[in-house]
């Protein structure tokens, strides 16, 4: 299948989303694509159907044609003979292991997919569209239950200890191993409401399970932490989510045992801290005193940051309210996934 065969199909899903989103879809399709949001969510209790609708907004965006093909004008792809790439999916929020796949297909590979229990019938709803308009697309990919075989190279995600495993078995095979990461918001003080109000979707779209989502804010010091809990209002409806729920009274349970300082306004805790992965239902903060202080010791840890959110010109930042809407060439742990899959051949 030639390469603009390929972008073609990713195109039509692209548009099937945005039709389904704007109830224009097939009704057959929209049915299909119905069921395995019914099914996401029944399996997972994060995935509401909220999130699930902003996956799909965001997808619908970035699989234009004209942005597809920017995101691959710096590259040569030849039709070489295609490599097999397994790639182990995270679930943390819905189709994260989408972009890898995309790139693996794109790249003129072919992919042997290790969905997670987390996230597995919105994959198998996309590969199955994929299918529909294409016969041929069946011998791009191929979902792997057991234990993963034949393979060429490995693009995996999981958690800190899960990635030491992946790299420790994966070390003979040219690999992507991506561990936990966070990001961070550096406010100045004088942020604007609009700015403010943004902010809080990077902190609470997908409940903040994402390495995108905001987990931590430097503050200057003094900062009037009621502007963030104002700003924050919009999403009390979080705290109808029993997982989430679960999660904010646990952790508020273990910090009163523990007589540590915290504010509470009854769907999320700000807590002083020097870490910046915070747990759901919590919002690490630090007050900083040189703005530059913050940089350096960003910088000293960016092997664990993914975005930094300001409104300040420096390396990397991230608008507000862009983390969840990331470009194809927002490359996870900024490793560029196409360039290494080029190399292979």
């Amino acid at each position: 299948m030639i390469l603009s065969k390929r972008i073609e199909l990713f195109v039509s899903l692209g548009k099937f989303f945005k039709d389904f989103i704007d109830n224009s879809a097939d009704k057959n399709l929209t049915k299909r694509l119905s069921d395995a949001i019914q099914q996401a969510k029944n399996h997972n209790n994060y995935f509401t159907e909220d999130n699930i609708i902003n996956c799909l907004k965001n997808w619908s965006y970035s699989l234009q044609k004209e942005k597809i093909e920017s995101f691959l004008r710096s590259y040569i792809i030849e039709e070489e003979k295609p490599k097999s790439i397994a790639i182990i999916m995270a679930g943390n929020v819905p189709l994260v292991g989408f972009h890898d796949f995309l790139c693996v297909i794109l790249s003129g590979n072919k992919a042997i997919i290790k969905l997670s229990s987390k996230d597995s019938h919105l994959m198998d709803f996309v590969l199955n569209y994929l299918c529909s308009i294409c016969i041929d697309f069946k011998d791009y990919y191929k979902i792997c239950q057991e234990k993963l075989t034949d393979y060429d190279a490995v693009i995996a995600t999981g958690n800190n200890f899960s990635a030491s495993k992946f790299k420790e078995y994966f070390n003979d095979y040219p690999n992507i191993i991506r561990k936990s990461r966070h990001s961070v918001a550096i406010l100045k003080g004088y942020e604007t409401n609009d700015q403010l109000q943004k902010l809080s979707n990077d902190i609470f779209n997908y409940f903040g399970l994402g390495c995108r989502n905001v987990s931590k804010v430097y503050l200057p010091e003094n900062y009037d932490l009621d502007l963030l809990f104002r700003s924050f209002m919009k999403w009390k409806k979080v705290i109808n989510n029993n997982s989430y729920a679960n999660n904010y009274d646990y952790h508020r349970t273990i910090y009163l045992l523990n007589k540590e300082v915290f504010f509470d306004n009854g769907f999320i805790l700000l807590k002083e801290s020097k870490k910046i992965g915070s747990p759901v239902g919590t919002l690490f903060y630090e007050y900083y005193d040189k703005y530059e202080d913050v940089e350096k010791s960003l910088s000293e840890i960016s092997e664990k940051i993914q975005c930094i959110v300001s409104n300040e010109n420096i390396k990397n930042f991230t608008e507000f309210g862009k983390t969840q809407s990331p470009e194809l060439t927002d490359y996870s742990d900024g490793v560029d996934t196409i360039d290494f899959l080029l190399k292979l051949n």
